[in-house]
């Protein structure tokens, strides 16, 4: 049977002087054996460690309880199963971390997958932390129920809560992971009170929740990294993002009418249902945009129906609110976008005509502002507008919700930036989550089939160290490595990739401005 409550590989630096192939470490719950990586030497890795118990039978739709012991020696040297998830291939990588001496506290990086809440898993070769291990970072990588499992809220489910909350079991795995890692990781060699959490897409929302949720208050969370994240409160992008939540009585009422399509009548039948069946719902998406004059415009994709809950318990207050009010955990932030993503692509597709009528919908009362700062009188005119109008929405998007986390009384900084290198595995420019083989320097074994050049390893070292930096000081700078200005009053963002250095969020003041009397008029998230 499936368990998706597993750590998918531990990347850690055991107490030992040398890398050995059957490297053991000691845990409270017992000892387990582990491997080396298969891509770098000197790196050592465990794998598939239970930090909770199998969330199956009765156990479905409630919190994670606590793993169970184990006698003798257990193995870690193949990954934990995948959380059960439709469209995901049979492949499973390895991961690696160093060794270190024994006494030492290294700093923790602690990863969270994405694929919008229904797909993904800790396992994944281009997650691999051989890299970021060989700089003495412990690298821990998780799976959590997705989909149905993961995020089905319903009244009966909040009934059986002391809490009176449901829908919100894949965070729940998440803080139960990070709470094991914040007792276990020191017999690993790591700092239990320096653990940055990391993420991209609906793994970025993970990240975010970490630090949002009262619930990892002492559990180690020194800073974030949220890859494809943190979007403005009012930017209307937000509301499909994998960052977007479900009000509680939204997502309750949606269990309500989830129960009655499959025809049972109570959480007890759903149970027992199986995963197969609930698989087929996993791709289910919700309504944002429907009511909205977005619900026609492609770049505004409805966000997936199974995602986090703002629940009053593990999400007590919404993102606007909990900024405004420095409800939060206040750690140093990472957060960005990439240049085609978001609305903006390689071949946006538009004509003058699909333009105008496009934008005219997006902008509203302000669309005749948008057509004078954006002007197209050709179809390579209206597709040029249409990227640079998305990309200056993103950075602004981003910069604005760094300016509500300073403007609500947090002291850490935020460094923003904008990824903007194509790897050369595609077509699609620098699509969502291609900075994740350069942050990670995995491109050798990520893709094997990619012809990587010598640019492309320069550009990983580069973002490597940025995020190796920032796991371990809090800041992404360091020596030989352009500076990265974090982001304040200046309303600039960090170029990364093609180009590197500090440059203004859009195109002009005028732009910015109008950018944000437009987020003036929208709902806040």
């Amino acid at each position: 049977m499936l368990l998706p409550t597993i750590l998918a590989g531990l990347l850690a630096l055991p107490l030992a002087t040398h890398a050995t192939s059957h490297p053991v470490v000691d845990t409270s719950y017992g000892a387990l054996q582990g491997t080396t990586s298969e891509y770098l030497s000197g790196v050592n890795v465990w794998k598939g460690i239970p930090y909770a118990a199998p969330p199956t039978e009765s156990r479905r739709f409630r919190p994670p309880g606590k793993a169970e012991s184990w006698s003798g020696v257990r193995n870690a040297t193949v990954f934990g199963a995948q959380c059960p998830q439709p469209n995901m291939g049979s492949s499973i990588f390895t991961t690696g971390a160093k060794n270190a001496t024994a006494g030492d506290n290294l700093p923790v990086y602690f990863w969270i997958y994405g694929g919008r809440f229904y797909m993904g898993s800790g396992d994944v070769s281009t997650y691999d932390g051989s890299a970021l291990a060989k700089k003495d970072i412990i690298v821990v990588t998780i799976n959590y129920r997705l989909g149905v499992l993961g995020y089905m809220a319903h009244p009966e489910l909040s009934a059986e809560s002391p809490h009176n909350s449901s829908g919100n079991y894949g965070v729940l795995d998440m803080i139960s992971a990070l709470a094991w890692v914040h007792d276990e990781i020191a017999s690993f060699g790591g700092d239990p009170d320096q653990i940055t959490v990391g993420g991209q897409s609906a793994g970025s929302s993970g990240a975010l929740d970490m630090m949002f949720s009262p619930l990892t208050e002492g559990l180690g969370v020194a800073g974030i990294i949220s890859e494809t994240g943190a979007r403005g409160v009012r930017d209307p992008m937000m509301g499909g993002a994998s960052t977007s939540y479900r009000q509680k009585n939204n997502a309750e009422n949606y269990g309500e009418i989830f129960l009655k399509d499959l025809n049972l009548t109570s959480i007890v039948e759903l149970r027992n249902v199986s995963y197969e069946t609930l698989n087929d719902y996993a791709t289910t998406n919700g309504i944002w945009y429907e009511s909205t004059d977005l619900v026609n415009v492609s770049a505004y994709m409805e966000p997936p129906e199974w995602r986090p809950v703002h629940d009053g318990y593990v999400l007590p207050l919404g993102y606007g609110e909990s900024l405004r009010f420095n409800k939060h955990h206040d750690v140093p932030i990472l957060t960005g976008n990439n240049k085609d993503e978001s609305g903006a692509s390689t071949d946006p597709g538009y004509t003058v005509s699909s333009y105008l009528t496009d934008f005219a919908d997006v902008f509203g009362n302000l669309s005749s502002e948008f057509f004078k700062l954006f002007p197209a009188n050709s179809t390579t005119e209206a597709n040029k507008m249409v990227n640079e109008i998305y990309r200056d929405i993103s950075r602004t998007g981003t910069w604005d919700w760094a300016n509500d986390w300073t403007s609500g009384g947090a002291k850490s900084d935020v460094y923003t930036y904008f990824w903007t290198h194509a790897p050369p595995n595609g077509n699609g420019g620098a699509y969502h989550g291609s900075e994740l083989y350069y942050a990670f320097h995995s491109l050798p074994y990520a893709d094997t089939s990619a012809n990587w050049t010598q640019t492309d390893y320069e550009i990983a070292a580069k973002m490597n160290s940025y995020w190796a930096n920032f796991i371990k000081t809090g800041s992404p700078n360091g020596a030989g490595l352009p500076y990265w200005a974090p982001s304040k009053a200046n309303q600039t963002t960090m170029w990364l990739g093609d180009s590197w250095g500090s440059r203004s969020v859009a195109q002009s003041q005028k732009v910015i401005d109008f950018i944000r009397d437009w987020f003036s008029q929208n709902v806040e998230w």
